[in-house]
């Protein structure tokens, strides 16, 4: 299956111009979509553009063995400290095993720890 997916809005106009009566020709004229995927449309059980949500991880997660041990009891003692502050504590500490290329995923953790564990917002 090559090209672009289609998304959500498509096949909801699509839909909605085979219920007007209009041929899978001219639906998918109208939509801007091929044939085949008015098609695949028209015969799909459930919704096209529906994914299936993954609930595993695909890597392995980098921090693991520092974050409880290090990175939360900083975090619970002082809650308002930057998360890049930390990741640069961290390549100070573990010089060669954390990268800049880690440095986002850090952010994001820091971020989803904070959002559930840390202070209310002012």
């Amino acid at each position: 299956m090559s090209g672009k997916r289609l998304t959500a809005e498509q096949v909801r106009l699509y839909m909605s111009s085979r219920t007007q009566g209009r041929t899978q020709i001219q639906a998918s004229a109208k939509v801007g979509i091929s044939e085949r995927s008015g098609r695949r449309i028209d015969g799909a059980g459930t919704r096209v553009t529906e994914r299936k949500e993954r609930h595993w991880r695909t890597r392995k997660d980098p921090f693991a063995e520092v974050w409880d041990s290090d990175i939360v009891p900083l975090l619970e003692q002082q809650p308002r400290l930057d998360a890049t502050t930390l990741f640069e504590d961290l390549q100070e500490r573990y010089p060669q095993r954390f990268g800049n290329g880690k440095k986002r995923t850090f952010q994001r953790r820091v971020k989803a720890w904070k959002a559930l564990h840390g202070p209310d917002k002012e």
